[in-house]
């Protein structure tokens, strides 16, 4: 890439150039015509005016501002995006009957039945004619996600790219994804990256190898064993704590060759009844980089018989890392190895034999994204002018692709690859332009392997590939499975979804959408969605953005994060599958556990690190999101949690109510960290005016009922403090706590609705009373995640409707609204089907 780059900046790569600021033009102008096309003008209709000079100018015109609001601030253009916004809010207030207030002369309610009508009206033209100019790139996301399922490679895009706008907590909404000089390098970059991993630089795979190795027989074990690290007489060495210094990084299991490898642990709980967890991961000398950790198992004794036992997994592993095993839960409590020496200790410890490498496993070869580009070309090994070549260690066959009349020689693979890369078929003019640069570049020297790649390239920088270039209106075919397979596998479309797609089986047929929809959430793709909807609507791709407080939480650890996030996710997948009804959200029955979540929740009877359901009694807080610990995580700074914050995140998330941002001037509470008031005093002086009450009368109730969770997700009866309170008596990980309980928890309150509560269980029963929103907030959430824009005034009929039948004819059961009812009525909806 770093030479392609050069030449394009020499003078006379003149053609280069010029295809590339051509594409530079293209985007700019697709940015252009989405900017202009939001900027039309569109007038609040007059009788709107006469109404509010008549029943509200006397408290918001003329200077008056009760409340913070003056008319005079309403701008007159509705398809502005934030005099629409400011509009919206007029209207709801209107039509809800909150304005004017009871206690003033209000309208005749046939006036305020004609202003409510007139304004809609305007306010759906307006936003109607707005919502469907955005233009959608792909996220850094489903870039990556669909070249890697294209070109069948494992290279990391995404930590190549710029971090994704968001709109909503989104990040593929069309509006909040720019384009940038810097980004356009990076594509450039990332898929000459790509076009590297699928090409084959030789004739055979590499061949597989299986290496084992012992902690025994490690570089500096003897320095450890006696000391860390006990050695058996079996060869086993035990770790009876969660390592530190020297951690499980074994460098004789280290890998020569990336790609995806089997690794073996062969071992068992040493001085245990019990099995013992352990995590198995990759580590390296490198600095900046990831070390990911591939999961979590389970280590049993040795059977009746005295065997071991053997975890396998498989990984994809980058060169130049190293096995690393790491024990959890188990901890030398009173220092016992330090006093009396780790020949002597009787705890439990984790005592591993062997750990064994094989890879890299192939699968195909050579690769789908060298199959895409030289199936039907002549391209084959050129022999070394020297023989002996071939028979050193170091070689690498060249290769040469071989044509009378290369232009036509390529076109049908550029015709296939662009088809691939548009999700549709192509014309014959679309290709001519990428034979046309092939052309160019062999007019410039270019062999004609290299004359392809800076084609294929063309096309994946093409405004057809980064964006989903659906005009307004109803989607074809085309577009409709291009929607659904990013949607639900955050890829392009597979073979049976383009199929359908070619043969006009999608639009105007919904059981045939219902049928793609139902095999594409079995697609092992589908954990994607998951994924990235969860990180998303709840907020979790921010889960390492705190670090709790040790002192105060040293309960904490990476095991325990790790759990927290594989709930939320195996959780929603349940619903799925399941199609449990949405009040499932907030008050199941069950809960998705491993032993860690389980030991943190209180929670008994269940042990190691699989997640799965587990039956909760009737009087349990957990289960549902709002007590999910990623969650409240995610919603606190580590190391104090705030009503403020916790319960604009339930209104956004959960409740569907979008806050205003507080006026000018006023600033936020803070939470008194001496532990010598609390917040709720705070909060209640800070709402005593206008500009405030109105707010905060939606978003504290939820946050004070989440207030006996702390920001770890722990249940609390008072708060943890660092200053004032009573000492406690527990050691955590063989150390003393140093922190203390303070002030006793509040988590009563009463809702905007007038609900009052005297805890979480309580608030949860009021959410849970009222389906329908928690219905229409899930369909709104997916909705925004399924067409890549925000849901606006005039989405809301069909929102609506959406939610309503579900609940009349669900298949969920008694209560309707079924979760998976609720995503395919999404995608059988015009919002889904149309832009």
């Amino acid at each position: 890439m770093a030479k392609r780059l050069k030449r394009l900046a020499h003078p006379g790569s003149v053609v280069r150039m010029s295809t590339r600021c051509s594409w530079v033009a293209n985007v700019m102008f697709l940015g252009c015509w989405t900017w202009k096309a939001s900027f039309v003008g569109a007038a609040v209709p007059a009788d709107v005016d006469t109404f509010l000079g008549e029943h509200c100018a006397d408290c918001h015109g003329g200077g008056a501002a009760e409340g913070g609001f003056r008319l005079e601030t309403l701008g007159d253009d509705l398809r502005d995006p934030a005099d629409h916004a400011a509009w919206v809010r007029l209207f709801d207030q209107v039509a809800e009957g909150k304005m004017p207030p009871e206690e003033a002369i209000g309208p005749d309610p046939a006036d305020r039945r004609r202003m409510i009508g007139s304004l809609g009206d305007a306010l759906r033209r307006a936003h109607t004619a707005t919502k469907g100019t955005v233009l959608r790139r792909l996220n850094r996301r489903e870039y990556e996600n669909t070249l890697n399922d294209l070109f069948g490679t494992h290279v990391d895009l995404a930590s190549r790219l710029p971090e994704d706008g968001r709109a909503g907590g989104f990040d593929n909404v069309g509006e909040a994804l720019e384009v940038s000089d810097v980004q356009i390098e990076r594509y450039l970059q990332s898929i000459d990256a790509v076009l590297d991993d699928a090409i084959a630089d030789r004739t055979e795979p590499i061949e597989s190898t299986t290496r084992s190795a012992s902690y025994a027989d490690t570089r500096g074990a003897d320095k450890f064993i006696g000391n860390q690290w006990h050695l058996l007489d079996d060869g086993a060495v035990v770790f009876y704590r969660r390592i530190g210094y020297p951690s499980g990084m074994l460098r004789e299991a280290n890998i020569l060759d990336r790609g995806r490898h089997r690794i073996r642990v062969t071992g068992y709980a040493h001085q245990s009844d019990e099995p013992i967890t352990f995590s198995v991961g990759a580590t390296t000398f490198a600095r900046g980089v990831e070390k990911p950790t591939f999961g979590y198992f389970s280590m049993p004794p040795k059977d009746e018989q005295g065997e071991p036992t053997t975890i396998e997994l498989e990984a994809w592993i980058e060169d130049r890392y190293m096995i690393e095993v790491t024990p959890w839960g188990i901890s030398d409590d009173d220092y016992e190895i330090k006093k009396n020496g780790v020949e002597n200790y009787s705890g439990p410890g984790l005592a591993i034999l062997s750990v064994e490498v094989e890879g890299p496993i192939v699968d195909e070869f050579p690769s789908r994204g060298h199959r895409l580009l030289f199936d039907g070309l002549d391209r084959s090994e050129v022999e070394p002018k020297n023989p002996a070549e071939k028979r050193r260690s170091s070689y690498r066959p060249r290769f040469e692709i071989r044509s009378d009349d290369p232009s036509e020689a390529v076109r049908p693979v550029l015709a296939r690859v662009a088809t691939r890369a548009f999700r549709r078929p192509v014309s014959g003019a679309e290709v001519d332009r990428y034979v046309g640069l092939f052309r160019e570049e062999m007019d410039l020297g270019a062999t004609i392997e290299a004359a392809l790649r800076t084609s294929v390239s063309a096309i994946f920088c093409s405004p057809e590939f980064l964006f989903l270039l659906e005009p307004p209106g109803r989607l074809d075919d085309h577009a409709l499975a291009t929607r659904l397979a990013y949607l639900l596998t955050r890829t392009t479309p597979d073979e049976p979804l383009s199929e359908a797609a070619r043969e006009g089986r999608l639009v105007g047929n919904p059981d045939e959408i219902g049928r793609h929809v139902k095999r594409l959430l079995a697609d092992p793709r589908s954990e994607r969605f998951i994924n990235d909807f969860a990180d998303a609507w709840l907020d979790l791709r921010e889960i390492e953005f705190t670090s709790p407080d040790q002192k105060l939480y040293p309960e904490f650890e990476a095991y325990l994060q790790d759990s927290m996030l594989r709930e939320t996710r195996a959780f929603l997948r349940e619903l799925v599958n399941e199609n449990l009804g949405v009040t499932n959200l907030v008050d199941p029955d069950f809960a998705m556990l491993n032993g860690r979540l389980a030991e943190h929740y209180g929670i008994h009877g269940v042990t190691g690190p699989k997640v799965r359901r587990v039956e909760l009694s009737e009087d349990s807080v957990r289960g549902g999101i709002l007590s999910h610990a990623s969650v409240l995580k995610v919603s606190a700074n580590g190391t104090n949690t705030s009503p403020v914050v916790r319960g604009v995140w339930v209104s956004e998330r959960v409740l569907g109510f979008h806050p205003s941002p507080p006026p000018p001037g006023v600033s936020g509470v803070e939470p008194d960290t001496r532990g010598t008031t609390t917040l709720r005093e705070q909060l209640h002086r800070h709402r005593d005016s206008d500009d405030c009450r109105g707010c905060h009368a939606v978003i504290d109730p939820p946050g004070f009922a989440l207030e006996s969770f702390d920001p770890i997700g722990g249940w609390r009866d008072r708060y943890r403090s660092l200053g004032v309170g009573d000492p406690v008596s527990l050691r955590i990980n063989a150390r003393k706590v140093r922190y203390k309980l303070g002030l006793p928890v509040d988590a009563s309150g009463v809702t905007a609705g007038g609900d009052p509560f005297d805890g979480f269980a309580a608030f949860r029963d009021v959410l849970t009373s009222d389906p329908e929103r928690l219905a229409r907030n899930f369909v709104t959430k997916i909705a925004v995640f399924a067409t890549g824009r925000e849901m606006g005034f005039s989405d809301r009929a069909e929102i609506d409707r959406i939610v309503r039948e579900s609940g009349e004819s669900g298949e969920s059961g008694e209560s309707g609204y079924g979760v998976r009812d609720l995503i395919r009525s999404v995608v059988q909806s015009d919002l889904f089907q149309s832009k």
